[in-house]
C-alpha cells in the first residue's frame, strides 16, 4: 500500500505531493541545501499535528518540523533520502489569547514573529524579540532555534521571553504546559528541553509569550571608534549610565558599512569621517523623548571627553531613528548580493571581544590576505557574525570558478575561528543553532560528558530517533 493512502485514513488535512508544490519546502532559506520530502504536511490544529506524528511514529517514518525556512544551519531540510514527512506549521498562526494585565501573549507556531509583534501592540504592549527575518520567521521556529536578535542585550533570546509550550511529543501524545506563570518550581523544566533543541525532540504548535510595556520614547546613536576594544569600553559606560534603558548595542566595521552603501542606495553614513568601527546604541526611555535624548546626549559627551568616539549622530525623528537601524540591518542582504559568504554565528565573552577579534583578523589576514572580513553583531551580548567574503574581483556566483576557488577554504577558515573560539571560552553557535551545518564541528568542541548527556536525553524524548533526524547531533 502507498505510504500516503494509509496516512490518508488518520490525517484529513492539507498535504503536498506535487514537485512544484513541495520545492519552496525543500530547499533552505540560504540556498545551501535541497532535500527530498515523501510529502509535505500543513496542518491546521495541534491535534492534527500529533495525528500525523502519531502515524510516522507508527511507521517509523522520520519527522522535520518546518516553522517560516528562514534558518541559516540547515536545520529545517530534509536529506536527499525522500523518506522523510516535512511537517510545515506554517498553518497554525492563530494568537489564541493577549492578557494584558498578565503581560502575557498565546499564540500558535505558525505566527510569524511580526504578526505576533502587532498583536502584542494592539493590545498596548510590545513583543521585543526583533529579528531581521520577522515577517516570514515564524514563533515555533524561533523557540526552536532560541533565536536572539538585536535586543537580547534588555529582553533577553527566545528562552527568555517563554514562560510555556504545547508540544507534540515523538510518539504523538500532546504535552500542554501553557502556563503563563513566572516562577513554577514543580520538577523538571521540560520547556527549556524544548526550546533550542531545533524540533530533534518533540514539535512545538503553540507558546505562552513574555510582553512588556511599550517605551515611551526611543532614541538611537550611530557612533565612529577606533577600534573593538573602544566599542567595549564604549558598551561598559552605556550600561553603567543608561541601565536597564539600554536596548541594543551593535557593532559594525566599515567594511559592513561600505557594503550597505554600496547596494542599498537609500542607506548612508550620518557621519562627516569614515572611521574603522562603528557602534550603534539604541536607548529606550519609559517616559518621554526629551528624557532619552537627554541621557544618549550625556553619555556621548562623556564617552568623547574620554576620548572613545571620534563622532556620533543621534535620531532626532521616527525616520532618523529606522535609517540608522538600515545601516545595521541591512548587513546580511549586502554581504550575500556580494556572492559567496561564510558565516560565523559565534559567542564570545564580551572581555575577550576585542583581543578575539584583533588575534583571528592577523590570522586570516596572514594565510589568506585577499579575503574581506565582514564583522558584525551583537556587540552587548557577546553575539559576533564574524563572516568572511572574497575578494572584490573574485565575487563569482554558485558554480563558477571564483566560488569554488573560495568554498575550498570554508573547512580550515572555520577550523581557525572555532578553535580561536573555543580557547577563549565562547560558542561556536550563538543564535543561527547547529542544524546540519554546525553538528559535526560541535562535537570536536564539546566534552564526552556533555556529549553523552545530551545523547541520553534526545533517546528518552524519541527513542525511535526519528525526530529531524542528522540535525543537531
Amino acid at each position: 500500500m502507498n505510504p500516503l493512502d494509509a496516512l490518508r485514513r488518520v490525517y484529513a488535512g492539507r498535504l503536498l505531493t506535487d514537485p512544484a508544490e513541495t520545492a519552496p519546502f525543500l530547499t533552505d532559506w540560504r540556498g545551501k541545501w535541497t532535500g527530498r520530502a515523501l510529502a509535505v504536511a500543513q496542518p491546521d490544529t495541534t491535534e492534527q499535528v500529533a495525528a500525523l506524528v502519531r502515524w510516522c511514529h507508527e511507521h517509523r517514518v522520520p519527522v522535520v518540523p518546518q516553522g517560516g525556512n528562514t534558518g541559516l544551519s540547515g536545520g529545517a531540510t530534509p536529506d536527499e533520502t525522500g523518506a522523510a514527512l516535512l511537517l510545515s506549521l506554517r498553518r497554525l498562526r492563530r494568537v489564541r489569547e493577549v492578557d494584558p494585565l498578565n503581560n502575557t501573549m498565546t499564540v500558535e507556531a505558525g505566527l510569524t514573529l511580526l504578526d505576533a509583534q502587532q498583536a502584542a501592540l494592539a493590545a498596548g504592549r510590545l513583543f521585543p524579540l526583533s529579528l531581521a527575518a520577522e515577517g516570514s520567521c515564524t514563533i515555533g521556529g524561533n523557540l526552536a532555534t532560541n533565536a536572539g536578535g538585536v535586543q537580547v542585550l534588555r529582553h533577553g533570546n527566545a528562552r527568555e521571553l517563554c514562560l510555556g509550550l504545547e508540544v507534540v511529543t515523538a510518539e504523538g501524545e500532546i504535552w500542554s504546559g501553557l502556563r503563563g506563570l513566572r516562577k513554577d518550581n514543580t520538577g523538571y523544566d521540560l520547556r527549556d528541553l524544548y526550546i533550542g533543541s531545533e524540533g530533534t525532540l518533540g514539535v512545538i504548535t503553540a507558546a505562552v509569550l513574555k510582553l512588556v510595556p511599550p517605551p515611551a520614547a526611543q532614541v538611537a546613536a550611530f557612533v565612529a571608534v577606533a577600534s573593538p576594544a573602544d566599542a567595549v569600553a564604549l558598551l561598559q559606560r552605556a550600561q553603567a549610565a543608561l541601565g536597564s534603558r539600554l536596548t541594543a548595542c551593535e557593532l559594525l566595521s566599515d567594511t559592513c558599512l561600505r557594503m550597505v552603501e554600496r547596494h542599498m542606495p537609500a542607506c548612508r553614513t550620518p557621519l562627516a569621517q569614515r572611521s574603522p568601527w562603528y557602534v550603534l546604541i539604541e536607548l529606550s526611555e519609559p517616559r518621554d523623548e526629551a528624557d532619552a535624548m537627554a541621557a544618549l546626549e550625556a553619555l556621548l559627551a562623556d564617552a568623547m571627553d574620554a576620548g572613545l568616539l571620534q563622532d556620533a549622530a543621534m535620531s532626532t525623528s521616527l525616520a532618523q531613528f529606522e535609517a540608522l537601524w538600515a545601516l545595521r540591518e541591512h548587513i546580511s542582504e549586502a554581504q550575500g548580493a556580494e556572492g559567496r559568504t561564510i558565516k560565523h554565528d559565534i559567542a564570545l565573552p564580551i572581555s575577550r571581544l576585542a583581543e578575539f577579534i584583533a588575534t583571528t583578523d592577523a590570522a586570516i589576514a596572514a594565510r589568506w590576505p585577499d579575503l574581506r572580513l565582514v564583522t558584525f553583531g551583537h556587540l552587548g551580548d557577546g553575539n559576533l557574525h564574524f563572516n568572511v567574503s572574497p575578494p572584490a574581483d573574485r565575487c563569482g556566483p554558485a558554480g563558477s570558478a571564483d566560488a569554488a576557488w573560495f568554498l575550498a577554504h570554508e573547512a580550515d577558515l572555520n577550523r581557525l575561528v572555532h578553535d580561536a573560539v573555543a580557547e577563549r571560552g565562547g560558542s561556536i553557535s550563538a543564535e543561527h543553532g547547529l542544524g546540519v551545518l554546525r553538528r559535526d564541528e560541535a562535537a570536536r568542541y564539546k566534552s564526552p560528558v556533555e556529549q553523552a548527556l545530551q545523547r541520553t536525553v534526545k533517546q528518552a524524548l524519541d527513542p525511535l530517533g526519528i525526530m529531524n533526524p542528522g540535525k543537531v547531533m
